[in-house]
């Protein structure tokens, strides 16, 4: 049980108004000692949370800095999962706790599933909100059993049967180098990690790398049975990226030079029409919630997509991972396999 002088955990009063994710304030906790015993004896009833909501937002926890982030890790998400095949520039605040990304303020980012392209990804997302933006910046989620609900019949159908296809080359100039994304100089342990995890790979004549892997796009979740939308398709198709960029690295580098590309997994390409579609879909799904210091934000990644909205200002959402989950174990419509589009 929780101490006497501390909240009752069993009694959090959830606010769930419409869209906006589960959110409920802490109030009571005035040190660190007492969020942990806090979160300790309310985890239970957080799981469940997270299991009916996909995200739950706390607010009131008193977490100013990374070591407190860290801490309330060790207490929601004790088994870490290492960050594999990096895609995005982060920031390492130590204590295996890192910024949510570098890329720059004025850039959306699409929602997806962390690592949703991986053979082992985290089963849970942890964000903390140590300085909010002035303005935007929020984290939007969006429950992916909703998102797959409202996708048309013939696309959910397609990928159910086909998967998706994720294409990815490797540059010191226009993405990220092969040695930053698999955190290693040394070619043949880059070569051996893919053919360990199912990743088709070609060095090319510059001493670039490209790759390419087919994944189921719909997966099921191991603990409460439902299935989920759950894929980068739209994150990584060409067709996200600004109109300008992309004829520019079409003309540069070909299509098969991009810096990556999805399709679906028979090979054939997303039209914009498909891309327009899904995004829809997500847009339809999304709650979010201004950022507050403090926040913390705990998600499910197979249930909950998440992104990023544009910002001004200073922004520091610290970020930690963990609770690994087999991709065999969440009943994938479709085997990953090494594949090139």
């Amino acid at each position: 049980m929780c101490p006497a002088h501390l909240p009752d955990p069993l009694s959090l009063d959830w606010d769930l108004t419409p869209g906006k994710p589960a959110l409920a304030t802490v109030r009571g906790v005035d040190d660190l000692a007492g969020a942990r015993a806090w979160l300790t004896a309310a985890r239970p009833g957080l799981t469940a949370a997270l299991h009916t909501h996909g995200a739950v937002h706390l607010r009131g926890l008193p977490l100013t800095e990374v070591g407190d982030v860290a801490e309330v890790r060790d207490v929601l998400i004790p088994e870490a999962t290492p960050y594999r095949e990096k895609a995005t520039p982060r920031s390492d605040f130590g204590q295996g706790v890192y910024s949510s990304t570098d890329l720059p303020a004025s850039q959306r980012i699409h929602l997806h599933n962390e690592n949703s392209y991986t053979l082992t990804f985290p089963g849970l997302l942890l964000f903390a909100c140590l300085i909010a933006p002035e303005e935007g910046g929020a984290t939007p989620v969006a429950d992916c059993r909703t998102v797959l609900s409202l996708l048309p019949a013939h696309l959910v159908a397609k990928v159910r049967t086909a998967g998706w296809l994720l294409s990815r080359s490797y540059s010191d100039h226009i993405s990220t180098d092969w040695q930053s994304a698999f955190g290693s100089d040394d070619r043949g342990a880059v070569e051996r990690y893919c053919a360990q995890n199912l990743i088709a790979h070609a060095w090319q004549e510059e001493g670039s790398l490209r790759t390419g892997q087919l994944r189921p796009g719909i997966i099921t979740h191991p603990t409460t049975g439902q299935e989920v939308w759950f894929n980068h398709l739209v994150f990584w198709n060409e067709w996200s990226l600004d109109e300008e960029l992309r004829e520019t690295l079409l003309d540069e580098f070909g299509r098969d030079g991009l810096p990556f590309n999805t399709a679906f997994g028979d090979g054939s390409p997303l039209t914009q029409e498909d891309l327009a579609t899904i995004q829809a879909a997500y847009d339809a799904a999304t709650v979010r919630e201004r950022w507050q210091p403090g926040d913390l934000l705990l998600v499910d990644n197979i249930l909950t997509a998440h992104g990023r909205d544009p910002f001004h200002g200073d922004r520091r959402i610290a970020v930690a991972m963990g609770a690994p989950v087999q991709l065999a174990d969440c009943r994938p419509t479709v085997e990953p396999s090494a594949a090139f589009a």
